[in-house]
């Protein structure tokens, strides 16, 4: 790992080229960096009044960090001299490198030789515009931004984004989101986004870190981020985008980097309790409330509004989510409604009406009683009046918000307030409220986003680390597949132990209809060679005498290579899939979910990456649609959940024992029997690899 300190929190900088450089000098001279500034120019004796060098052999000492502005050509010889001299670092502005792909043969051996140019003096990008340390003044950055300086021993969150406009942006916000520090990852030639993050959390400055991510760098890396992340208590948010087809191609196109599935992304975030939001919005308020609350202890919310509109529309927000509004209990109930008027229906979310607006200890003694619940986060909603076209626009907001943080601060809760529409919290406002421990969160999903992020790393952290993810075998574009028939394969799934219906392969109607007498009715005939043989009517099921299995033997014989004979599996009570795929990123990736013949029409199912647990398995199983079946809904027989979770971790386990083979294993579907019958693998398609080359 290379060494970010100087780099991030430069003492001198030295500056290289033209009107972006120059911009780089002014920005930093304006926000207040007290260090030493070193502009290069080959022309110019000074740049923005700062005496100019005319090259880094000519700078009084090596800089801390640099800011390379030339073009990609001169970029390699300027980031060689700096590391000969021992500079701590450089930002590589110039594009022109990998992320051109095809387009332009020179880019991916350019960036080979900035690498190698570099040597161990660690480089950012090439193709970003770099890096804002709010907390220093030092700002290696060409271009306009909106955050200030932080004060003396002040705080806020970091961000790493691979886009540099989505990095100017975020600073333009006016949502009162502190910045401590800001980096642009570009292409991550040598140093990835998971090492710039490492150096950021361990600043004690930082409170929280946001991450906008294209592709991962490193699973390893990321591990080890995530490790480190909990141990400090500094939370982690992520935005990954690729969900679509289209922004995977324009993933590829701006960063030239790998971007695992998404589904497996998903996972692999969940397994690390990294939050995933999927906006820009979300993103910066969920930094906001884990800047001010950390994550929170539960999903427990309450929400305050003085109007029944904004109190359904609070109710709602939470449908299909972990955080939720509970009931109150009778004598919380109570002591809310001896502070109110006999026409206020007490709930929560609560409508407290307007008989105590403006009236600051009836709405002290209100919202105190409503906080008193013991909720994981309290919300008072509330919408400023316009400025320009309204009268006495603060007084009764203000008294609203002394009101709701002497509530919070007596009962040592956390609160937020909330706007229904984002640009009616003023930013003034929310910097008060910063101040005063109080999260100000603009918009209502937006709100629910951050709580539910917040919630979801507080549960996280509660359980131990998971195992760092087996990514020995990753996929291989060399390799050929091979599919073995359902015969092979459960061959293949017998000797490793695991359980497989009786089942004998057959040549001939005959042979079937012997078979069967000796396996037992009722048996399931199926045609050898069919990768999904429910869809072309390849398989006979509950066939209960030798002439029903000779007369499907016939029709199935054309079908295939050859017939399967199996005795049929009694008692089922539900079907699972169980399927496991090479992911280019993250090795082998075990898909569970709702099996049978609608297995794509429900779409119920979960990823998980491996190595799994029982409890990963069993939280997952937990976690699909119809689990309830297997608990015995509506007075159908339990299933019998032991023998499935041992199934499914004894199929986990074969693959990783044969991870150097296996591209893919589809078990659908696994029948779950009733309780004490255990769990049954009556489908099988096995997938090896085999190099190309032999």
């Amino acid at each position: 790992m290379h060494k970010l300190e100087r780099l991030l929190r430069p003492k001198s900088i030295a500056v290289f080229g033209g009107k972006e450089a120059a911009r780089v000098v002014t920005q930093s001279s304006r926000i207040g960096f007290s260090g030493e500034i070193w502009p290069v120019h080959p022309n110019k004796a000074d740049v923005d009044g700062y005496k100019a060098y005319r090259s880094v052999a000519e700078l009084p000492g090596a800089p801390d960090a640099a800011f390379v502005g030339v073009n990609r050509h001169l970029t390699v010889d300027v980031v060689k001299a700096l590391a000969e001299r021992g500079a701590g670092g450089a930002v590589c502005y110039a594009a022109g490198f990998l992320e051109t792909g095809a387009y332009d043969e020179d880019g991916e051996r350019l960036q080979a030789e900035l690498v190698t140019a570099a040597g161990q003096m660690p480089i950012i990008g090439p193709n970003c515009y770099g890096l804002i340390n709010y907390a220093d003044g030092a700002l290696l950055w060409p271009d306009n931004h909106g955050g200030v300086k932080l004060a003396n021993e002040g705080r806020g969150v970091a961000i790493i984004t691979q886009s540099s406009n989505i990095a100017i942006n975020m600073t333009m916000q006016k949502r009162g989101l502190p910045l401590a520090f800001l980096i642009t990852a570009g292409n991550q030639a040598q140093t990835g986004l998971s090492e710039m993050a490492l150096d950021l959390i361990e600043d004690e400055r930082v409170t929280a870190l946001g991450l906008h991510i294209e592709a991962f760098d490193s699973v390893a890396g990321f591990e080890r981020l995530a490790a480190r992340a909990r141990e400090l208590k500094k939370p982690i948010i992520a935005m990954k985008v690729g969900r679509s087809e289209q922004a995977r191609q324009a993933t590829v196109s701006h960063t030239a980097s790998l971007a695992g599935s998404d589904v497996a992304s998903d996972a692999f975030l969940k397994r690390l309790g990294i939050a995933r939001v999927d906006s820009i919005p979300a993103f910066i308020e969920a930094l906001k409330l884990l800047h001010i609350t950390g994550p929170l202890p539960g999903c427990r919310l309450s929400s305050m509004s003085c109007s029944g509109g904004e109190a359904s529309i609070m109710a709602d927000s939470a449908e299909g989510r972990s955080v939720h509004f509970p009931v109150l209990a009778v004598d919380h109930r109570a002591r809310v409604k001896s502070t109110l008027g006999p026409l206020v229906a007490v709930a929560n979310p609560l409508d407290y009406q307007t008989f105590i607006w403006n009236n600051e200890p009836a709405m002290t003694a209100t919202f105190s009683a409503m906080v008193s619940g013991g909720f994981d986060l309290n919300i008072l909603v509330i919408d400023f009046p316009r400025r320009d076209r309204c009268w006495n626009v603060d007084e009764g907001g203000m008294a609203i918000l002394r009101s709701f943080e002497a509530a919070l601060k007596t009962n040592k809760a956390n609160g937020a307030i909330v706007s229904s529409i984002p640009e009616n919290l003023p930013e003034e406002h929310a910097n008060r409220l910063i101040v005063h421990g109080v999260a100000p969160l603009f918009g209502i999903p937006e709100a629910m986003d951050a709580a539910q992020a917040a919630a979801f790393i507080g549960s996280a952290w509660r359980e131990p680390l998971a195992q760092p993810v087996d990514t020995t075998i990753v996929g291989n574009s060399g390799i050929e597949r091979i599919t073995l028939d359902e015969a092979e394969g459960k061959e293949r799934l017998i000797k490793a132990g695991l359980p497989v219906p009786k089942g004998e392969r057959a040549n001939d109607a005959v042979e079937a209809a012997s078979l069967s007498q000796a396996l037992g009715f009722p048996v399931a005939l199926k045609a050898l060679g069919v990768a999904h043989k429910s869809q072309v009517g390849a398989v006979r099921l509950d066939l209960k005498d030798t002439e029903s299995v000779s007369n499907a033997a016939h029709d199935l014989l054309p079908l295939g290579t050859g017939l399967y004979v199996e005795h049929m599996v009694r008692d089922g009570v539900a079907e699972l899939i169980v399927g496991f795929t090479r992911d280019p990123m993250f090795g082998a990736v075990m898909t569970l979910g709702t099996g049978g013949v609608l297995v794509e029409l429900l779409r119920d199912s979960v990823i998980l990456m491996l190595p799994a647990t029982r409890d990963d398995i069993e939280a997952a199983l937990r976690g699909l649609k119809f689990y309830p079946l297997l608990e015995g809904y509506r007075g159908r027989p339990k299933a019998d959940v032991g023998a499935a979770i041992d199934t499914i971790a004894g199929v986990a386990d074969f693959v990783q024992k044969n991870a150097g083979e296996i591209e893919e294993l589809d078990i659908n579907p696994l029948i779950v029997c009733a309780e004490g019958n255990g769990a049954w693998i009556a489908d099988a398609l096995l997938v090896l690899g085999e190099t190309k080359n032999g």
